[in-house]
């Protein structure tokens, strides 16, 4: 089956990102582990978190930027762990002042790009976390609540699952079941995912598990821009790029954390330390697409690599179990690639599209030209505004 894209002139944004055999980070977009001190608020004793996935442990009036005629709140909520165990997630919800329609506002779940691995990456804890998501502006007039998870880990204590379907996928649904416990926002059961990168593999995700998940809420569309969809081809490398070590990093620290994945056939003994080094560290935020500077300057780091991830088990097993199947076809969806992105290489992307136009899906593909790893918000928001409308979805499946 072929695939109609539909194209976008946009400068070019952003920079590679990918695995590599011998890397050197200059760690430019870094932040420092101690960026943050984690405030009580992400931290609850087992006998509050144990309760129904997607309720209340905790709320706080959002003391951050706002913009105007905006109620925003931050949140500790249940969600279910790899292993079925309950856990706490953060987030931050966003609603627009005014009445709201009879059934509730429909809801957009945000979710974030890369940003890192451990418990002090987690964007609310940064006052701009609101300026973080991509069209936020645009769906506040709308009249849509948008809840954006921390996802486990980030915030609340970790190891934090990266790129792990399972658990993306549960703290999104259950960020969009909490967002309805807070009466002043009038959130409804009708909703949308939409996430740029791990974002938009945690989006797809929630897609994947919706229907068994959280069969009371009524999934309208996915929305992904430059998703990591297949992780096993996503693992590859380019030596002139500094930005490859920390997310090769990250990737390795989270696999090693949570699956247990040895860095041993991947990384010299003497030079793993210097990967738990880097994979402490937090990609700066992006406000409004343009990147923030780091607080303080993050010394070089070198290590060598044996092999790569994609390329020996467990951890081939681990990528490819991780990455995102098709969503089910009923559901709408969205994807924004690109054309220059060598983070996600359009081809990867391309695949995942034709896969979902094979089994039947509705899909609209946009496609960005000139564009590297960057997000587009304006088409994304119009196309979930489509869906929450109840029109026929756009499919450029042929």
């Amino acid at each position: 089956m072929s695939v109609t894209k539909i194209t976008r002139q946009c400068a070019t944004y952003g920079r590679r990102a990918a695995m590599v055999a011998t890397i050197v980070s200059l760690a430019s977009g870094a932040h420092a582990h101690a960026r943050h001190d984690i405030p009580p608020f992400y931290t609850a004793a087992p006998q509050a978190i144990s309760g129904l996935p997607g309720t209340l442990i905790r709320r706080e009036t959002w003391t951050g930027k706002t913009p105007p005629h905006t109620h925003a709140w931050r949140i500790l909520y249940r969600s279910t762990g790899l292993h079925g165990e309950p856990i706490a997630v953060s987030a931050v919800v966003a609603a627009p002042d005014g009445p709201a329609a009879a059934g509730g506002r429909p809801v957009v779940a945000w979710q974030h790009p890369t940003t890192g691995v451990v418990q002090a990456c987690a964007p609310s804890l940064t006052p701009d976390a609101l300026h973080t998501i991509m069209g936020l502006a645009a769906m506040l007039r709308r009249g849509y609540v948008v809840v954006a998870t921390d996802y486990p880990g980030l915030g609340t204590p970790g190891p934090h699952p990266y790129l792990v379907v399972r658990s993306e996928g549960r703290a999104v649904l259950d960020a969009v079941r909490a967002a309805s416990h807070i009466p002043e926002a009038h959130a409804g059961t009708r909703f949308a995912t939409w996430g740029h990168s791990q974002g938009g593999h945690a989006s797809l995700s929630a897609g994947l598990l919706a229907r068994d998940y959280a069969p009371e809420l009524h999934l309208v569309g996915v929305a992904a821009a430059a998703p990591a969809t297949d992780l096993t081809s996503l693992i590859v490398g380019d030596p002139r790029d500094a930005g490859a070590a920390q997310l090769t990093a990250m990737v390795m620290t989270a696999r090693n954390r949570v699956f247990g994945a040895p860095l041993d056939p991947l990384v010299p003994p003497a030079d793993q330390p210097h990967v738990v080094q880097l994979a402490s560290q937090c990609f700066a935020p992006l406000l409004d697409g343009k990147t923030q500077p780091p607080d303080k300057p993050v010394p070089p780091v070198t290590y060598r690599m044996l092999a790569l991830p994609g390329d020996t088990q467990p951890w081939r097993g681990i990528e490819a179990g991780n990455s995102t199947g098709p969503v089910p076809a009923d559901v709408p969806v969205y994807l924004a690639q690109g054309g220059a992105d060598t983070t996600i290489p359009p081809a990867v992307t391309e695949r995942y599209v034709r896969r979902l136009c094979d089994a039947g899906a509705s899909v609209r593909y946009a496609m960005f030209t000139g564009v590297s790893h960057h997000f587009i918000g304006r088409d994304a928001v119009a196309w979930i505004a489509g869906r929450f409308a109840g029109q026929t979805p756009p499919n450029d499946c042929r």
